[in-house]
């Protein structure tokens, strides 16, 4: 058991952009009954992390307060267990979601809440943990996606935003799952979809002819990761509104799913698929927490080809 008294954490004493992050010495967390300490070693960014911290109004619909903290995603070692825990020992590898508090050297955690803003799972074997730390938001949301569309053989799926974080794991599950997956994406991306397993398609005027084209056959299911452009773009190429689904739009008849939606055992799943190799997750930029404002700034840019990782 380590009684370490004080860590860093990043900190925000007004809701804003990557200009209010600054990291702090503080003091550490404690576990209590039911709960374990996580000494965290990485913590994945996604595109929520400053969504939700970006003004008052949408902080509180995530239940956020000033002071607040950053980041959800985390992997790190066990240090603390407190009373009536069961499942787990210091020293444990773990890995899962502390809602806007997991950039920080210590996080505590109730792993029988069994909420997402709130686990703990075990990490396993050939899971390092820059990429154990990205998988919770990202994964479980591109399980979740592809849970409304089911593809399968014989489907081509249209999967527009699939260079970023969400969509390297959505065009690796659909590909897993049998189907053939269109990624849509910036020029530069071509490449890295191609590695992804995906079809390139510049989005943009003119997507739903360059679709066409790479399928004349027709596309059977679309997920849009980013806004509306691929719903219109599905809809104009006679993709039934039943197996289109969006991530960050509402599109009236169109399914929106999110993290919180996946079924249980999805991360689980996705963990199990990256230990064995038939998912993986390209790591686009590492930085120390001390330059969690720059992390923050390119993650947000979403031109970031794969995740953003703190190391801590």
């Amino acid at each position: 058991m380590s009684d370490q008294s004080t860590g860093r954490a990043v900190r925000l004493d007004s809701f804003g952009g990557p200009e209010v992050l600054d990291v702090r010495e503080v003091p550490a967390p404690q576990a209590g009954q039911g709960q374990v300490r996580v000494r965290v070693t990485a913590a994945g960014l996604n595109p929520m992390d400053w969504i939700m911290t970006a003004d008052a109004d949408t902080a509180a619909r995530f239940g956020l307060s000033l002071p607040a903290g950053f980041g959800t995603d985390y992997a790190g070692v066990v240090d603390q267990v407190g009373a009536g825990v069961t499942g787990f020992a210091p020293g444990d590898r773990v890995f899962g979601g502390a809602l806007s508090r997991a950039v920080a050297d210590f996080v505590v955690i109730d792993p029988a809440e069994g909420a997402a803003a709130n686990e703990a799972q075990h990490t396993p074997d050939g899971v390092d943990d820059r990429t154990a730390a990205t998988l919770a938001i990202a994964g479980r949301t591109a399980s979740a996606a592809l849970a409304v569309v089911e593809p399968g053989p014989g489907d081509t799926v249209l999967i527009g935003g699939a260079a970023g974080g969400v969509g390297v794991f959505a065009v690796q599950l659909a590909r897993i799952a049998g189907a053939r997956v269109i990624g849509t994406g910036s020029p530069t991306s071509a490449d890295f979809l191609r590695d992804l397993g995906a079809e390139p398609a510049v989005y943009g005027d003119g997507l739903a002819d360059r679709v066409r084209a790479l399928a004349p056959g027709g596309v059977t299911a679309a997920i849009d990761l980013h806004g509306t452009e691929t719903v219109l773009t599905a809809r104009e190429l006679g993709v039934p509104d039943a197996r289109i689904c969006t991530i960050a739009a509402q599109v009236d008849g169109v399914s929106a799913a999110n993290g919180a939606n996946a079924e249980p055992g999805a991360l689980e799943e996705i963990a199990r698929l990256v230990a064995a190799g038939r998912l993986r997750v390209p790591i686009a930029a590492t930085f120390p927490i001390e330059e969690i404002r720059r992390a923050t700034e390119i993650q947000a840019g979403r031109h970031v080809h794969g995740k953003v990782v703190i190391d801590l």
